[in-house]
Order: structure tokens, then sequence, then C-alpha cells
């Protein structure tokens, strides 16, 4: 496996991972039925810095860094991930938060935060509690599951300065 910037080019192999994810509405709050463009610009062009993990020159996964507030929050950073469903359970979420949480560090940040997880996403809030993180709070059915109904949304942070 290999953790690398992501190119422009890209996001053609980005984009199938990216419309599963989003299209299920089960853990992210994008629009179910986001365009292509609208989700290159969400991916690509918004965060400070997008990666990808490739197996054989084939993108398994990717994620975003970015600046989570401006001002007097600028050191805590917030980021997303995304794995292909062919590729789960193969340890890529880890190996991308691990190296998210290196690269912060480099950019100057000092803690990350990460504002809406599903309350239903049980295997990446135990992997976020594994790898350091602490739920610090929770929003009453602020998530609309598309099989679920309104469930909670937990912000979730780690102090990466240490």
């Amino acid at each position: 496996m290999n953790i690398r910037e992501a190119t422009t080019e890209d996001f053609d192999q980005i984009w199938p991972i990216f419309h599963e994810i989003a299209s299920a509405g089960e853990t992210y709050a994008y629009p179910r039925d986001i365009t292509k463009e609208q989700a290159r610009k969400f991916w690509m062009e918004k965060p400070e810095k997008t990666y990808v993990i490739e197996d054989d020159g084939d993108i398994m996964g990717t994620y975003y860094i970015k600046t989570n507030q401006q001002g007097p929050g600028d050191h805590v950073c917030n980021c997303g991930y995304m794995v292909a469903s062919e590729a789960r359970g193969r340890g890529l979420a880890t190996a991308m938060c691990e190296h998210s949480q290196e690269r912060a560090l480099e950019l100057g940040y000092k803690a990350m935060q990460f504002n809406f997880v599903a309350s239903s996403n049980e295997g990446a809030i135990r992997l976020w509690h594994k790898l350091g993180f602490t739920t610090v709070g929770r929003l009453p059915k602020a998530f609309h599951h598309p099989a679920k109904g309104y469930i909670d949304a937990l912000v979730m942070y780690k102090w990466l300065d240490i």
C-alpha cells in the first residue's frame, strides 16, 4: 500500500468510491444525488490537501485534510476518509488516519476534529477511539440515516501536539 498526495487526474478513480458512499447516505452528510463536479469541489478543491491510498496503482481509498475553523481555531484540522467497499477490512482507514495525523503535524495543526460522525457508523467510531480520539459531543438526531431515521451525530477530537 502506498499513500500519496492526490492529483486532479486521480478524481476519476476517487469518484466511484465517493459516489458509492455518498449515494448510500449512511455515513456522510453529502447529498445522496451529488454530482461528480460537486463532489470534485468538496473533495479536491476545498480541502488543503487530498491523499489517496493505492494498491498496485489502483486507488482503494482517499482522505482530505483541511482547517476546521478560521482565526483562533485554525490550529485544529478536520479530515474525511473513504475506502472502496472491496478494500474494507484491510486496515486502509487505520493507515490513512495515522498518515493524516502525521501530515497534520507537518502542516502545523495541533489537533484534529471530526465534526459529524454518524452514531450508526460503529466501525469508524471504534477505530477513532482506538487511535486516540475522544467523543466530546453528541448532536441528538442530527443525522438523517436512510434506514434508521434520525440518529445522533458525534463530535470527536484528538490533541496531536504532545
